[in-house]
């Protein structure tokens, strides 16, 4: 009865917690800040009267300098968390090496983009210039062309090393007096809560606002409800826009997290995109099984790609929604190789559909997500409560000794682990492959920690993916068993049981792979903390040619591949091994006879 009552504990405090989010995720220029601000009506009239623009600053991508909460206050405001003085130094950092060496990257692999290759996102170095006042001036000369001025390249001119050109940045930056937090809209200004805000998110979003420094985090406040709803407490997140890397910490912990939706953009054409592929891909490689509950497919058409969809037999579409379903039909169909072709998938034109529809299906989401957590504790009640009821009927309990006897039987036949495959630094090799030139660099120069490429992260996911690899096809095979037990007519009387001690290995499995997690990310970052060789052989590699990454790439595995962290590995596995012993002790203890009869 122990492992009833925890289990309806558990899922009573995640139905009364009426907190949810609901994370925006996509690709770099797709509109989810225009998308958000639809959704909730935060626009403004356009110049001279034209279309409202959007409160939340929008353009073709390298806009947002940070994550942004949109929430419920009691006033128009922001509250700003800043960035640490190491990270606006690393930043400033990077700003002076782009100033002064220019592009240094030479890969025959990257191909990258200005922007790209500059080793800083445009965000970040536009911020930069302001905070320290570093400006392009754009004038015209005696004979009529437009040359242009740039503060930051007279200032290198006059730096004779890097180390000199940061020091005067910070300087210029005197972020000593940028210690505001927060900001709130006053009436006496003469303008509007809106304009208000959107006026002040963008000077603080661009380090043009004297008070504040370069933010990590935004949140804004609006005197609404989001949505359209007041039953519950929603705080919209605009994520940082996904260039080239997606598989990124701040995106894929919203996938683990039982009260968040994590809503996938994808532009028409190519939906779902390949970064959401890729997310969708490893969350189900990490053990990830609500997502269906907790993701959605959101699809942004521009005007009229609806309507140039064609259906197998290559006729049009004739109507919008009837393009909107044929490119549903085939985003399902794309999604199914991962087991997601139910996936919940959504279209929003911003510019011509009506936003109470996207409205809803977000809401309605929400609502699924609570309503799992009404019927897990409806399934937890009733099966108590039949324990209960038939713990002295002598027919019943024998059908409860049969079952429990069955599935003990099961425990005791797959009571160790498989033999361990692959390692814990796979995904972040794979990552350093793929990643640009210019975010290894910039990884390497912040000791392995960056929000754009995380050891960290990776090696956390790393190790939570080998416990998935080993132990989920044990997990597959007693749910089989179950399934089949209920089924059984024979059974009937020990449904409950079934149910319950499948939830319980379910549950016990989830709390291994989180620590797993735990442990790949902890134990492995503090080695590289005191073992500062490898961070030495990569900081040579940069500026040697083309070929960077692979360099990088070949001192990572020589580190991981030497003897301490083998041990490492070995001591992790070590943990598994435990943690699946814990998980069918908890199983077994469920399914001992005695406290199966007596409840």
């Amino acid at each position: 009865m122990t492992e009833y009552i925890g289990d309806i504990k558990h899922t009573a405090a995640l139905l009364l917690r009426r907190e949810h989010d609901i994370a925006i995720i996509g690709p770099r220029g797709i509109g989810k800040s225009t998308l958000i601000c639809k959704l909730t009506g935060l626009e403004v009239p356009g110049p001279d009267g034209g279309a409202p623009v959007p409160v939340l600053e929008a353009g073709g991508g390298g806009v947002t300098v940070c994550d942004v909460y949109l929430r419920s206050g009691h006033g128009y405001g922001l509250l700003i968390e800043p960035c640490s003085d190491e990270e606006i130094r690393a930043y400033v950092t990077d700003f002076a090496e782009h100033i002064l060496k220019g592009n240094t990257i030479e890969s025959e692999e990257d191909e990258e983009k200005e922007e790209d290759a500059q080793g800083i996102a445009q965000e970040i170095a536009r911020a930069v210039r302001n905070l320290a006042g570093l400006k392009i001036r754009r004038e015209k000369g005696p004979d009529g062309k437009r040359i242009s001025r740039d503060d930051a390249k007279e200032l290198a001119g006059k730096a004779g090393t890097i180390r000199e050109y940061v020091v005067e940045v910070l300087t210029r930056m005197e972020l000593h007096r940028r210690d505001r937090r927060d900001i709130w809209y006053d009436p006496s200004l003469g303008k509007s809560p809106l304009v208000w805000l959107k006026e002040t998110f963008e000077q603080v979003n661009n380090g043009r606002h004297s008070d504040f420094t370069l933010p990590t985090r935004i949140e804004v406040i609006v005197p609404q409800t989001l949505l359209g709803t007041s039953e519950l407490t929603l705080r919209i997140i605009d994520t940082r826009g996904i260039d080239r890397t997606a598989a990124r910490a701040d995106l894929e912990r919203h996938f683990d997290e039982p009260h968040t939706l994590a809503v996938l953009c994808s532009s028409f054409n190519d939906a779902p995109s390949s970064a959401a592929s890729l997310l969708l891909e490893r969350a189900k490689e990490a053990g990830i099984r609500r997502l269906e509950l907790n993701a959605a497919l959101l699809v942004l058409p521009r005007p009229n790609e609806a309507l140039a969809v064609k259906d197998e037999a290559g006729v049009r579409a004739t109507t919008i929604e009837d393009g909107y379903e044929l490119k549903s039909e085939s985003a399902s169909m794309a999604l199914q190789p991962l087991g997601l072709e139910n996936l919940t998938i959504g279209f929003f034109n911003a510019f011509g559909d009506d936003p109470a529809k996207a409205r809803r299906l977000l809401l309605e989401h929400v609502e699924r997500i609570r309503q799992s957590f009404r019927t897990r504790i409806e399934e937890a009640v009733t099966n108590a409560r039949n324990l209960l009821q038939n713990h002295e009927k002598e027919q019943v309990q024998e059908v409860l000794r049969s079952a429990a006897r069955m599935m003990q039987a099961w425990v005791s036949q797959h009571s160790s682990v498989p033999t361990l495959s692959g390692h814990v630094h796979d995904s972040l090799m794979s990552q350093i492959q793929i990643a640009y030139a210019s975010t290894v660099r910039a990884t390497v120069r912040r000791g392995g920690e960056w929000h754009n490429l995380s050891y960290g992260h990776h090696l956390g996911y790393g190790a939570r993916r080998l416990a998935v690899l080993a132990l989920k096809p044990l997990v597959e095979k007693f749910v089989t068993v179950t399934e089949t037990m209920e089924g059984n007519s024979e059974y009937a009387e020990a449904k409950g049981l079934i149910q319950q001690a499948r939830g319980v290995l379910e549950s016990a499995f989830e709390d291994l792979l989180r620590k797993a997690q735990i442990m790949g990310l902890t134990t492995f970052k503090e080695a590289l903390k005191i073992d500062p060789s490898l961070w030495l052989n990569c900081e040579s590699e940069w500026g040697r040619g083309p070929g960077y990454r692979d360099r990088v790439a070949y001192w990572n595995q020589q580190w991981f591949n030497a003897e301490p962290r083998r041990d490492l590995e070995r001591e992790l596995w070590e943990v598994v091994t435990r943690e699946w012993t814990v998980a069918l002790n908890r199983l077994s203890s469920l399914l001992e006879t005695e406290n199966v009869v007596r409840g």
